[in-house]
């Protein structure tokens, strides 16, 4: 079997890789330009710009941040550099988890061995993922460690996508759910919760075991809600939808962040393993899907059903030593302002009530989630 090393990082270090949908600025539908985006990045920069199975995603990645204030700065940078290629191609940055109304049997996969692989392998599951998320790695110092911290915040994911929830829409119908993205997910073979393991000898053999039996080819195709990364030395949250705008993931980016390092410190200090039964996780989730932030969640400790906004403070608070020694408090507090608001998936279908145009939706929302001015016509010219 083959070896995989762990490499380890440092500290509670932090990388944020957001998926960005294209959209045409005049008829907001999806656009498979990725290609064109990427051949306008300067080379010096071509490695945090990303294609992503389709043609209309980009990924921005940040570098390897040491805070949240550091991560903010770097994706504003690229961000607004993105804003400025994608206005001189006629294309907007959706940041939303699904399109309102762009069918999937339009897009187009991107000219990648990789890709096309994918899709041989996994058929129409592959074809549909037509979905945008956002990432979040924190940096752990063992395998070992990055496994059990698996482990232990899985109870914690229903919250970070009820927080996060901008997919109510599939196919230009209403799902009724509010993150509908992340149910494509779960028909991936790899996707959804982890399994459950105990250090990363498991971890090891599991995916041995899998590339060995042909059940997938890399290790790359293990999609999580969690994992651990062994090339960067971290645990990679993705179970989030693409955040509405900047501010709200850099919110739900310093949850994550000080959720790791707080789980990190009760593990270095010795703290017993509270079970929590996978199938609780997983009734959360769906209520997490479904509600979003109207969602109430059973806690895994008294088995009270408990709504979002007192679990948002009771984390608030609990984590508020934790945050001020990684210098994030002020994003982590504005949470509260977050969950006391309407989700962007609730944004979302109240533009559709108000405008009845599902376009109108994009052109909105995508207009609102610039960090740099929308281009005049003049300036256009």
């Amino acid at each position: 079997m083959q070896k995989i090393a762990f490499q380890s990082s440092p500290g509670p270090s932090i990388g944020i890789e957001l998926e960005f949908a294209l959209v045409d600025e005049q008829t907001m539908a999806l656009s498979n330009s990725i290609a064109d985006v990427l051949e306008a990045i300067p080379e010096n920069q071509s490695a945090h710009y990303k294609p992503e199975l389709m043609q209309s995603c980009l990924e921005i990645n940040t570098g390897v941040c040491t805070s949240i204030a550091e991560a903010e700065r770097d994706l504003r940078t690229k961000i607004q550099r993105a804003e400025a290629i994608c206005d001189a191609l006629g294309i907007r940055l959706w940041w939303g988890a699904t399109h309102p109304f762009s069918r999937w049997r339009q897009q187009r996969v991107t000219p990648n061995e990789r890709y096309e692989s994918l899709v041989q392998l996994l058929q129409e599951m592959a074809r549909r993922l037509v979905t945008f998320g956002m990432h979040v790695h924190i940096g752990v110092d063992s395998g070992d460690k990055a496994v059990m911290i698996c482990d232990r915040i899985m109870r914690h994911l229903p919250t970070l996508l009820a927080l996060s929830c901008s997919s109510p829409f599939w196919e230009n119908r209403r799902t009724g759910l509010q993150s509908f993205r992340s149910k494509i997910m779960e028909g991936l073979p790899t996707a959804g919760l982890p399994t459950l393991m105990r250090n990363w000898s498991e971890y090891v053999w599991l995916v041995n075991h899998m590339v060995d039996t042909g059940f997938i080819n890399t290790i790359r195709e293990i999609w999580w809600d969690v994992r651990p990364h062994h090339n960067f030395g971290t645990v990679e949250v993705r179970v989030c939808d693409m955040p509405g705008n900047l501010e709200h993931t850099l919110a739900i980016a310093a949850l994550i962040q000080c959720l790791v390092k707080w789980l990190s410190d009760d593990i270095d200090e010795g703290a017993y393993q509270h079970d929590c039964h996978p199938m609780m996780v997983r009734q959360n989730k769906w209520r997490a899907c479904r509600f979003g932030m109207k969602a109430e969640l059973v806690d895994s400790f008294t088995y009270n059903v408990e709504p979002l906004p007192k679990i948002v403070d009771y984390l608030v608070t609990h984590l508020r030593t934790t945050a001020r020694h990684l210098e994030c408090f002020s994003y982590l507090e504005k949470l509260l302002d977050v969950v006391g608001g309407e989700s962007w998936a609730d944004r979302q279908q109240r533009l559709l009530d108000e405008t009845g145009d599902p376009a109108e939706v994009v052109r909105q929302l995508t207009a609102q989630s610039r960090l740099s001015p929308l281009p005049t016509a003049s300036t256009q010219a």
